[in-house]
């Protein structure tokens, strides 16, 4: 009973992808050395993991050889008359870009005020509307710039002032809070004791006489 066709995907365990790796990568490394040992051929393999790690094998003296020759190999196979073809439209395409160069470097000369002996009455009437319609708008940008910034000034001087505003009010709020000193119209009282007189203090009494025993 012959095997079942296996389902080719991708591994979803990471372990098992990075074994299954690095089991064909050394395999088709190998198979490409005995191919070109067996059947003496040019063999060049790239191989790049999914975290970018280059692996190659190149049977000549360097693999810049071998993509160089791959290369002159590739575009050798063009059609003669397709290689002209091709010359012919990026010529063409050089010279349409060449002509809009020409045509914008003109255009800036006139604005310039540069070589305009070439002009008639027409392009100079085309070329004064040009400039009126570019210094209004220029113009335009001016005044939307300064208007901006009036603006800008305007919202700072508000935000000043209320900023002043508060402070003012937190100070008379702190002012109220204190006591009033005023000198010459109020005192503040201050009781004296009242006087002692000597019969407050009585002798003591003292024997003079000491027994002992």
């Amino acid at each position: 009973m012959g095997r079942g066709k296996v389902e080719l995907k991708r591994i979803e365990n990471k372990i098992n992808r990075q074994v299954t790796f690095a089991k064909r990568r050394n395999g088709l490394l190998k198979k490409a050395y005995e191919l070109s040992i067996l059947c003496d051929a040019e063999v060049a393999l790239i191989i790049f993991s999914n975290r970018g790690k280059l692996y190659e094998f190149c049977s000549a003296s360097s693999m810049a050889k071998s993509l160089e020759r791959y290369h002159r190999y590739t575009y050798g196979l063009l059609e003669p008359g397709q290689t002209e073809i091709d010359s012919q439209s990026n010529y063409q395409e050089y010279l349409k870009l060449k002509a809009k160069v020409e045509v914008l470097q003109r255009s800036q000369s006139h604005f310039l005020g540069e070589d305009l002996g070439d002009l008639g009455t027409k392009e100079l009437d085309q070329l004064e509307h040009q400039l009126d319609f570019s210094l209004k708008h220029i113009r335009s940008k001016k005044m939307q710039f300064m208007f901006d910034q009036l603006s800008e000034l305007q919202r700072k001087e508000e935000f000043l002032l209320e900023t002043n505003r508060n402070l003012r009010m937190k100070l008379d709020e702190s002012t109220s809070t204190l006591p009033s000193w005023e000198t010459g119209e109020q005192s503040i009282p201050y009781n004296h004791p009242p006087p002692q007189s000597d019969e407050f203090f009585e002798p003591l009494e003292c024997s003079s006489s000491l027994h002992i025993g």
